[in-house]
């Protein structure tokens, strides 16, 4: 039996069905898509808490990633001291999650490095080396890079890691392996695919008087005045150019 122009009814009633669910299922994903959207409003106007409350809400990766970026960024600019480890903590786990989810996103396993890194800045090189933090960073770097070769800011990340390990003396070289010409390459490497990124002309000029003592100096001025020009883009930046302006105020102070 058939209708109108000879469709079966079972089939036309299957494509209706079809239809109907179809028209329910996109405006979910709609709702996942702004919900990340309003997450990441939410960090680039320095709302951090609420950013990461947002974005964990989606349980996803992705979502998992920018929730440990926005709480280890909350913990180190802002969190008071009674609620600095628990929020430190958490977003280490946020960035264990990120892994967990996904294990081949390479944000995730940057922001994963991101959170330990923090927590090693707080708790203060010592520690952090007798905790072997250093070798977890050192990990989900590497893994980062090796998912993602143009994640400039895991590379930044890992020269970072290179200069501070090769700072810290002869022992902290031998048992992981930093050192300064890794620092220096990968510093230039990041430099060279993000050239207008404060963050990176910032992190850099700090470490190049140490890392190059003939013209390292003179060239973290550079750096610092450059990095102060730039527009500043989001509330994370915006820290960043504070930074930056002590960094340059020190120089002329000494």
């Amino acid at each position: 039996m058939s209708r109108g122009r000879g469709e079966p009814v079972g089939i036309k009633m299957t494509f209706a069905r079809l239809a109907a669910l179809a028209c329910l299922a996109l405006p979910a994903a709609d709702v996942g898509a702004q919900s990340l959207d309003d997450a990441r409003s939410a960090y680039a106007e320095g709302r951090f808490l609420e950013a990461a409350e947002l974005a964990e809400a989606l349980a996803t990766s992705e979502g998992y990633a920018l929730a440990a970026q926005s709480l280890a960024i909350h913990a180190h600019f802002f969190a008071p001291e009674r609620e600095w480890e628990e929020s430190v903590e958490r977003a280490i786990r946020m960035g264990d999650e990120a892994i967990r989810a996904d294990s081949a996103n390479a944000e995730a396993r940057y922001q994963a490095a991101h959170a330990l890194g923090r927590y090693a800045q707080g708790v203060g090189a010592v520690t952090a080396l007798r905790q072997g933090l250093a070798g977890r960073i050192r990990e989900r770097l590497d893994a980062a890079i090796r998912l993602d070769p143009y994640h400039w800011e895991a590379r930044l990340a890992l020269g970072g890691w290179h200069a501070d390990i090769a700072a810290e003396g002869f022992v902290a070289r031998r048992m992981y392996g930093g050192n300064r010409p890794a620092a220096i390459v990968l510093f230039e490497q990041a430099l060279q695919m993000a050239p207008e990124s404060r963050v990176v002309l910032y992190e850099y000029a700090i470490r190049l008087p140490d890392l190059d003592e003939e013209n390292g100096e003179e060239r973290a001025r550079e750096m610092l005045d450059t990095a102060a020009r730039l527009p500043i883009v989001d509330a994370y930046d915006g820290l960043v150019q504070k930074l930056v302006r002590e960094g340059i105020a020190s120089r002329e102070g000494g």
